[in-house]
């Protein structure tokens, strides 16, 4: 029967699938749209509300620049979507900007891409479950005072779906996304022909009075481009999530590259409509949306909670309290909650090409019972929670951590592809249509380059102080990290290469059987060694109650063993310490032997059994396996309680081994 353990597993999880239906979990575009693109269709519910954040800091004068900054980030998108359109045809693999910056750049390139591509991810789980709570608290203003356990029990939620596959978790996913998109659509056409027709809604912040930051009026010269740009740059979270298709391309039905291309120009199209819609909205409904409200807002009550912007046009255009206002708020709140799904499918499959390439632990390379890769879905969901913890699942302190590591990404990978036509323009031999495509190919990416690279470094400054240096640090530790790991594997690689020299057969084999009494599992070791036909044998037991030692060596005597029972001393009643200073005496006595030292163990079937039995020799065995010259052969035997484990083999997941016991 199958244990607990296993029973729960299948409930969460399902069932463990083979490796030869990897093709069933291939998404078709309908699906692939809502895994791969709810991060950047789900950001422009929050992007519009950044841009007024640092617009209401000097004021009502100031919102006027919302259009021309909203139409900066259409203009960026639109760049980033064709770029990345011509990065799917040409690398396909799913590397995406890791891949192109590793091949074009070279590695140290492809590993800081990595690395913010890595910290992108997180931030993107954090982030994105963060905003989609503020959607519930703000139709549910009771729910305040539970935000970080609500953001918690969403990224479980998301592990847990994750788990099971990728397939299943775009199922339950398309419901959100697909109606968020129509929501907000009915919301913009909606809003926008009451306006035409003389009946223009009214946020309910549009009669607050605005109290400007200190320093923040009368801007001009240096201070004002500053300040337009500090909003252009927080209005740039529009832009997160593109990357997330071309690194998930493998997952697309065939064919791949086409599927996705078309993909990503439909996620571009419907993130600037519904990005300049609601923006369109806000501006016409007069929203105010502060950092700090209770300051900045007259007439704004202590217990009273700030509604997001998404959730005041919604309330003004349908009316608040109404069955369309509830819809909106649901369907947000569950595409931003989603969204975060963009990064678990991201993060894990770039884990996967990292552990490949040596950057990475090779565990993040293997996949689950439900063909994902379980390690890096884990790893993605703790380093969320912790982030939401600390920043106490804040949108407006976290998004100052957001977008330095997409667009490192954005720039490196576009970088990396105008290197890729330029090579293919040095190779010659291109037809004439060929090699126009390929110049407009540059052309297109080395726009992007220039214009991403640009607007990085205005993120950066804009952003360093309000928490952007946090990202600044953890991007340089984990490229040394990496690196650290690719040196590790590199360096094990070269001592594990065989030479042409043919390996000498040792001279003798020394066998000793660890004793710690006389019971079954000694005298199967003990005839397993015997069966081994070693040059000489030795059954050895350390003496740490010299009444035990008594007694054990009388029903040595009894049994007439073949083999002499040898006992060593340990005044300091040590096991360890006695049995290496023994075998490493043997090694020096003849260097060119070798020594095979032979564990009895019992196999127990309950995880309460192992902790109730003597660990000591899984302590030794762990120093023996450092010692040269010296093999350690464990030998088993089964209990009863094991017999379940026995009779499950068959439909054990790979991986779920139980730890014999030793006792020693």
């Amino acid at each position: 029967m199958p244990g607990a353990n296993d029973v729960v597993k299948r409930v969460v999880l399902g069932r463990a699938l083979r490796s030869d239906r990897q093709s069933e979990q291939e998404l078709p575009k309908y699906l692939a749209l809502p895994i791969f693109a709810s991060d950047p269709l789900s950001s422009v519910a929050y992007a519009t509300q950044e841009v007024l954040v640092v617009l209401t800091l000097g004021g009502l004068a100031y919102l006027y620049l919302t259009p021309f900054l909203a139409a900066a980030v259409v203009v960026l998108l639109t760049v980033v979507v064709l770029s990345y359109r011509q990065l799917v045809h040409a690398y396909p693999s799913g590397g995406g900007d890791y891949e192109v910056a590793s091949v074009n750049l070279g590695p140290k390139s492809g590993v800081v891409v990595a690395s913010a591509l890595l910290v992108d991810y997180v931030l993107t789980v954090a982030v994105s479950v963060s905003a989609g709570v503020d959607n519930i608290i703000s139709a549910a203003s009771g729910l305040a005072d539970h935000r970080i356990l609500m953001a918690l029990s969403f990224v479980a939620f998301l592990t847990a779906m994750n788990l099971r596959g990728v397939k299943e978790s775009g199922k339950l996913f398309a419901v959100p996304t697909y109606g968020f998109v129509l929501g907000i659509m009915t919301m913009i056409v909606y809003g926008v022909y009451q306006a035409v027709t003389g009946d223009a809604p009214h946020a309910e912040s549009a009669s607050y009075t605005v109290v400007p930051e200190e320093g923040g009026i009368g801007l001009s010269g240096l201070a004002f481009v500053f300040f337009a740009l500090r909003a252009f740059a927080s209005g740039c979270t529009a832009l997160t999530g593109v990357e997330a298709i071309a690194n998930g391309v493998p997952a697309f039905r065939k064919p791949k590259s086409r599927n996705a291309a078309a993909t990503l120009v439909l996620m571009g199209g419907l993130a600037m409509t519904m990005f300049v819609g609601i923006t369109t909205l806000a501006v016409l409904t007069d929203v105010r949306y502060s950092e700090d409200p209770e300051i900045q807002f007259l007439g704004f009550g202590e217990d009273q909670v700030q509604r997001s912007v998404i959730a005041q046009v919604s309330a003004a255009v349908f009316g608040d309290g109404s069955v369309p206002f509830f819809y909106v708020q649901a369907m947000t709140a569950g595409i931003l909650i989603l969204a975060a799904n963009t990064a678990f499918n991201g993060f894990p499959l770039l884990g996967s090409i990292l552990a490949q390439d040596r950057f990475l632990p090779r565990q993040l390379h293997t996949r689950g019972d439900r063909l994902v890769y379980s390690n890096g879905v884990l790893l993605l969901a703790a380093f969320a929670a912790l982030l939401i913890v600390l920043f106490e699942a804040n949108v407006t302190r976290l998004i100052q951590l957001y977008i330095i590591g997409v667009f490192t990404s954005f720039t490196f990978g576009q970088s990396g592809m105008v290197r890729h036509w330029n090579r293919l323009l040095r190779t010659g031999g291109l037809l004439p249509d060929k090699r126009r495509a390929v110049l407009k190919s540059r052309a297109i990416n080395a726009t992007g380059a220039s214009l991403t690279g640009l607007v990085l470094v205005i993120v950066t400054v804009t952003k360093f102080t309000r928490g952007a240096y946090i990202v600044l640090l953890a991007m340089p530790v984990l490229y040394a990290l990496m690196r650290a790991i690719n040196r590790h594997y590199s360096r094990v690689a070269e001592e594990l290469e065989p030479d042409d020299e043919a390996v000498p057969l040792p001279s003798r084999n020394h066998a000793i059987v660890l004793v710690s009494k006389v019971h079954a599992p000694t005298l199967r070791a003990l005839a397993y060694a015997r069966g081994t036909r070693p040059h000489d044998l030795t059954a050895l037991t350390v003496n740490v109650d010299a009444e035990e030692t008594q007694a054990l060596q009388e029903a040595w005597d009894r049994r007439d063993l073949p083999v002499p029972l040898t006992i060593i001393d340990s005044p300091f009643r040590d096991i360890t310490r006695p049995v290496l200073d023994y075998v490493r005496g043997v090694r020096l006595q003849s260097p060119r032997d070798v020594v095979t030292v032979f564990i009895p163990e019992y196999v127990v079937g309950h995880w309460w059994e192992q902790l109730l039995h003597n660990q000591s020799a899984l302590r030794l065995k762990g120093r023996l396996l450092f010692q040269p010259g010296v093999m350690v052969t464990s030998v088993a035997y089964q209990l009863r309680s094991s017999d379940r484990l026995r009779d499950d083999d068959a439909g054990s997941a790979p991986g779920d081994v139980r730890r014999p016991t030793t006792d020693a």
